[in-house]
C-alpha cells in the first residue's frame, strides 16, 4: 500500500467539523446488544455502503500486528482502528461520521457490527486528560454561544499539538479560521494502531459534549472557542 494512496488522514479528520447537528439527537441504541466479531464479518453489513471496502480490510489487517498488543488488543481490534483511519474516496469514517449526524438513528443499523467493535477497542485504550485542538477553515464562532452546551455526535480527531494544524492542508496561517481550544477528559490515544504513527491523533467518542466557556477573535479571520467537556 502507497501513502499517495491514502492522503493526508489525520489532517482530514481534524478538518471534519461542519456537519455537526445544532438539534439534540436521540442516543444511539442497539448496537451494544450484538455480538464481538471478526473485522471482515463487522463490516458485510456495510459493504455496499462503503467503496472497496474489502480491498481497504484486506490491507487494514495485514498491516496490524497479530500478537495481542499492549494494550490487550487483538489483531482484529488493532485492525478496526487502522482501517478508521485509512482514507480514500468515500473511505469508512467519512461514511460512518456522515450517520452519525442525521435525526433519522435507524441509518446507523448497518454500522452496528462495527460500532461494537471498534467502541469496544476505545474502551480498552488509554485515555488522555488535557488540552486538545482541532480547526475548520470556516467561520463556526455563531454556531457556538457562550455558556451554552453543544454535542459532538460523530468520531472527533483532535490532536495536542498546534504544528499539526499549521499546515495549508490543515487550518493553515491565514484565512478565515476556527481553532477549537478543547478541555478533554476522555480522549482515546490511538496513535500507535493508526495508518499514520506519527501523527499523534486522539479521538473522542460519539456524542461528546462540551460547554462554550469562551470565544476570541484575536487577528482577522481566526476565531478561537474554548471548549470544556462535560458529562
Amino acid at each position: 500500500m502507497h501513502d499517495d494512496d491514502l492522503g493526508d488522514c489525520t489532517t482530514k479528520r481534524l478538518l471534519d467539523l461542519k456537519n455537526e447537528p445544532i438539534q439534540l439527537l436521540s442516543p444511539i441504541e442497539g448496537y451494544g446488544n450484538h455480538p464481538l466479531v471478526s473485522l471482515e464479518e463487522a463490516v458485510k453489513p456495510i459493504e455496499h455502503l462503503v467503496p472497496e471496502l474489502e480491498r481497504w480490510v484486506y490491507f487494514a489487517k495485514h498491516n496490524s500486528s497479530q500478537q495481542l498488543s499492549s494494550d490487550s488488543l487483538t489483531h482484529d481490534e488493532q485492525a478496526a482502528i487502522h482501517l478508521y483511519t485509512m482514507e480514500w474516496n468515500e473511505c469508512s469514517y467519512t461514511v460512518l461520521n456522515r450517520t452519525l449526524r442525521p435525526k433519522d438513528r435507524r441509518q446507523l443499523k448497518p454500522w452496528f457490527l462495527y460500532l461494537k467493535l471498534i467502541l469496544t477497542v476505545l474502551f480498552k485504550l488509554p485515555s488522555v486528560f488535557d488540552v486538545l485542538y482541532r480547526g475548520i477553515k470556516l467561520d463556526l464562532s455563531q454556531e457556538y454561544v457562550e455558556g451554552q452546551i453543544c454535542t459532538w455526535y460523530a468520531f472527533s480527531s483532535c490532536t495536542e499539538s498546534l504544528k499539526v494544524l499549521e499546515s495549508e492542508q490543515s487550518l493553515g496561517k491565514t484565512g478565515t479560521r476556527t481553532l477549537f481550544n478543547i478541555q478533554c477528559e476522555n480522549g482515546e490515544i490511538i496513535q500507535k494502531y493508526s495508518h499514520y504513527e506519527t501523527e499523534a491523533e486522539i479521538l473522542l467518542l460519539p456524542p461528546t459534549q462540551f460547554q462554550v466557556k469562551s470565544k476570541l477573535n484575536p487577528a482577522p479571520g481566526l476565531h478561537i472557542i474554548h471548549l470544556k467537556e462535560v458529562k
